[in-house]
């Protein structure tokens, strides 16, 4: 059992990450039912600030220096990654399901390539181009609940825009972050971005009146506090770039298709949401996609250049 668990630790690893990706959408529910989003961002990031720090100067001892533009970057991932997303995020939790937003913001590693193919001349093949029409489709399909005559008409519901907002935002912000990540370690670079995310929360947080009802949380609330800041932020992004180091961003970056999966299934366990049928068909569809877009021939793979789409919540 100990050889076993000791050969397979960074793949039972990478299991959890998907896992503690999918519960975000769960705890994110919760929280927006109870708490304003803004709030909901900034307890998120204080706890998964406080987290990153610790595991940075376990890894590398220190933080590096940053000149001026290093830090504008810093700030436009915070604004896009942390602020913008996650304000998209809770508030888009508080119309739709935890299921339909999952699959909707599965939709983040197809709108990451094409904005790669654009802005950075990345290669484009057929896979990529089927994978992204297979992910567009489902999305429609969710979006649509199986009706696309709805977005004809643009009726589109807020809880849907708000979480193709997310898309937006996280889109920006691995764009972004593919940038800065030449200077810095993914880990240092997203711990950067969540302590400037968490200070630009303060104001609107404050304005929300975080301080005042801080003491009437209940344990369901911090409870998903935790679930967001520690295991979906902090351990999973950690244990995911480990991951990366240890057997690739292409093995790697697989295990983020089970993320809509995970969220669904927990769903429906804890939060009593059903499956519809436009549901399933849309899933298959955006995974399928995922999977595609991120699809490349052995005979010109060259792991260390590969791209991973990271899709979280």
């Amino acid at each position: 059992m100990k050889t076993f668990l000791k050969n397979n630790i960074t793949y039972i690893k990478l299991s959890m990450v998907a896992l503690f990706f999918g519960s975000t959408f769960i705890a994110g529910r919760i929280m927006a039912a109870n708490l304003p989003p803004f709030t909901s961002a900034f307890l998120r990031f204080l706890l998964a600030s406080f987290f990153l720090v610790l595991f940075v100067f376990k890894i590398y001892g220190k933080f590096p220096r940053i000149n001026f533009q290093q830090f504008l970057l810093i700030i436009a991932l915070g604004l896009t990654g942390i602020v913008g997303y996650n304000f998209f995020f809770f508030s888009g939790l508080k119309f739709i399901t935890a299921s339909r937003a999952s699959i909707i913001i599965s939709l983040n590693p197809s709108v990451i390539t094409i904005l790669s193919i654009l802005i950075f001349k990345d290669e484009f093949n057929k896979f990529k181009l089927i994978g992204i029409i297979f992910s567009l489709t489902g999305a429609l399909i969710v979006i649509s609940k199986g009706n696309l005559q709805v977005i004809l008409q643009g009726n589109i519901g807020w809880g849907e825009l708000f979480i193709l907002g997310c898309v937006i935002c996280w889109s920006s912000f691995t764009v972004l972050g593919k940038i800065i990540m030449k200077d810095f370690k993914p880990i240092i670079a997203i711990t950067y971005a969540c302590i400037a995310g968490t200070l630009i929360l303060i104001l609107p947080t404050y304005q929300e009146g975080v301080l005042q009802d801080f003491g009437q949380y209940n344990m369901e609330v911090w409870l998903s506090v935790f679930a967001l800041g520690f295991l979906g932020t902090a351990l999973g992004f950690t244990w995911f770039y480990e991951g990366i180091d240890k057997i690739g961003p292409s093995r790697a970056g697989i295990f983020i298709n089970f993320v809509p999966i995970f969220a669904t299934l927990m769903a429906i366990i804890i939060l009593h949401e059903k499956l519809s049928p436009s549901l399933i068909i849309g899933a298959i569809f955006v995974v399928s996609g995922v999977y595609l877009a991120n699809y490349q021939l052995k005979n010109i793979r060259i792991e260390k250049e590969e791209e991973v789409n990271v899709n979280v919540g």
